[in-house]
């Protein structure tokens, strides 16, 4: 099993390439089997999780080809297996995102419950209770969601759907479903992510007719059927955020390729409030940052976008962890997202958990010690640590860092870290 090997101290300076967002990608991959025509997707990341939906989407008969340079040509013409199983899903929660194209366009579709990280309970009740309101027949049994079409009927129906609470993957799904559906479909609380809009630029490209994507309030327009097309992914908001921490940390000056400032205004604002400098440059992102023993921590809530994304929250953290004062941290989006803690206390960091809330006690002088990742972002948090603690930070597990970060190691040490994969057996 894959391990990284830091040694911490050194300042970071230059510029890294921002790549396209997984939580776009994924979604984009999954609307390509909408329509029989090819799809070519570009800026697609090299991910363990892109790697996982291009088996997926292959099993069903779908021909998907990726290059060096992250283009992905996908041709779903023959798709004639329109299921998603167990064991090709289990680590990824994103499988969920084939039940809508499916159910759309072949009036059925058996997609296993999603895995993913271990961060608490993400409900698929309101994907079901979404495409039941669009006429789906929709069971659960022996971990599967089994969806089709009344008898009778060859498309979905245009619906009013307004969910419990606002769901991205749930947005996402009925986005693409209705896409294809008889009529209009209203979408009320909806998800207001710029991934949510980068699919639905996608899909408007390939036919669609969508309005109101960025707002809590979605149109859609249904069209008989979609065409192919070409599209590219936007860069990745919590990579970018995920470098902007760890630049803010360790110190330097960096520019980062394709970010986008305007996708990222709940965290710069804590991190110039923390004492960064950050400006939109040429072509990306800059930011500038002594090191973190001049900043200021910084307390925050995780919400949805655009408030503070809890996809930051551990890598926020570890700043807080050795910058100056006394934070809070309360995290309302999942239940079990502070297991990053004890690993961060074992490097020497200073914090106590009460329900929702840690609270950081900053100033703290980390030590190198062995970490072990438990999450995709925990996985972040303890390398930003990493960089700035005193001697080796060894952390293991990093095949949670591989399903989210493209080769994040290798974009660090272009930047002058002191980072480095060990390669090890499964254990």
């Amino acid at each position: 099993m894959d391990k990284l090997l830091i040694r911490g101290g050194r300042k970071l300076g230059g510029d890294v390439l921002i790549s396209g967002a997984k939580n776009a990608a994924l979604p984009e991959l999954c609307a390509a089997l909408l329509t029989d025509q090819p799809v070519t997707l570009h800026n697609v990341p090299r991910l363990q999780d892109v790697s996982t939906m291009l088996k997926l989407i292959r099993n069903m008969g779908v021909r998907a080809e990726r290059d060096e340079q992250g283009t992905v040509r996908i041709d779903a013409g023959d798709l004639h297996n329109p299921e998603a199983p167990y064991e090709l899903v289990k680590t990824m929660r994103a499988s969920v995102l084939a039940l809508g194209p499916l159910i759309a366009r072949f009036g059925q579709a058996k997609v296993s419950l999603p895995g993913g990280c271990a961060i608490g309970s993400r409900p698929v009740d309101q994907h079901i209770k979404g495409l039941q309101a669009m006429g789906a027949e929709i069971v659960v049994e022996h971990g599967y969601m089994i969806a089709r079409l009344p008898a009778g009927r060859t498309r979905l129906k245009g619906a009013r759907i307004l969910t419990d609470m606002v769901t991205v993957t749930g947005t996402e799904n009925f986005l693409m479903a209705a896409a294809l559906a008889e009529g209009e479909t209203l979408l009320e609380n909806a998800a207001q992510e710029p991934e949510i809009v980068d699919l639905a630029e996608m899909l408007i490209r390939m036919g669609a007719k969508i309005e109101g994507h960025g707002t809590g309030q979605i149109r859609v327009q249904g069209v008989e059927r979609l065409h192919g097309g070409e599209h590219a992914v936007v860069a990745d908001r919590i990579e970018a955020g995920t470098f902007l921490c760890a630049v803010a940390a360790a110190g330097g000056d960096v520019t980062l390729r394709h970010a986008r400032l305007d996708h990222l205004d709940a965290v710069v604002d804590k991190l110039r409030d923390a004492g960064c400098e950050i400006a939109a440059v040429e072509g990306g992102v800059r930011i500038v940052s002594r090191d973190a023993t001049q900043l200021k921590a910084q307390a925050f809530r995780t919400t949805e976008y655009p408030g503070f994304p809890t996809d930051m929250q551990a890598q926020f953290m570890a700043l807080n962890c050795v910058a100056q004062g006394s934070a809070a941290v309360t995290e309302t989006i999942f239940e079990n997202r502070f297991m990053h803690v004890n690993e961060l206390v074992r490097l020497g960091a200073g914090i106590h958990v009460d329900g929702k809330v840690a609270v950081v006690e900053g100033g703290a002088k980390l030590s190198g010690a062995t970490v072990m990742a438990t999450d995709l972002r925990a996985s972040a948090s303890l390398v930003i640590a990493g960089l700035v603690a005193d001697g080796e930070t060894l952390v293991d597990r990093i095949y949670h860092l591989d399903r989210g970060y493209d080769r994040m190691e290798a974009k660090l040490r272009g930047l002058g870290a002191d980072i480095e994969r060990i390669s090890g057996t499964p254990s």
